[in-house]
């Protein structure tokens, strides 16, 4: 048996103590966003007024009302952003990959069919949402 297994109490020691720099950033997180809060109630300004508690709209005065329902197509155009997003994050990490692999190799094809049928269902699903109307604006 080597040094580590006659005393393994020693080892979770060392685990233990390897999480110490992550607890001291954990902490100095906490403690940084505490103080932020007691100092700012501590010497920040404690005016009030009409003008204060109103709405602030880039700068200009606020028209209508705050509860104005917005159509569902802007909530859809979002999400299909989002979609396409995440297809690009996915996409880098495989195009690394892809370019590493032996083109000889089976496994090129593989991968390449995996990303073409990723692809093809974010296209399926945009020519979806095209037809039902998501992106016209009437």
């Amino acid at each position: 048996m080597g040094p580590m297994m006659d005393h393994p109490h020693m080892l979770a020691a060392t685990d233990v103590g390897s999480y110490l720099p992550v607890l001291i950033l954990v902490t100095g997180a906490v403690l940084f966003g505490i103080m932020n809060v007691v100092m700012s109630i501590m010497i920040g300004p404690r005016r009030d007024g009409a003008v204060k508690s109103m709405t602030y709209e880039s700068g200009m005065n606020p028209v209508g009302t705050a509860r104005k329902r917005f159509n569902v197509r802007f909530y859809l155009i979002a999400m299909v952003f989002l979609v396409f997003d995440i297809e690009i994050i996915f996409l880098y990490p495989w195009a690394t990959t892809f370019a590493n692999i032996d083109q000889s190799s089976p496994d090129g094809l593989v991968w390449l069919g995996r990303i073409l049928f990723f692809m093809l269902t974010t296209v399926v699903a945009y020519v979806y949402g095209l037809r039902k109307g998501v992106f016209r604006f009437d």
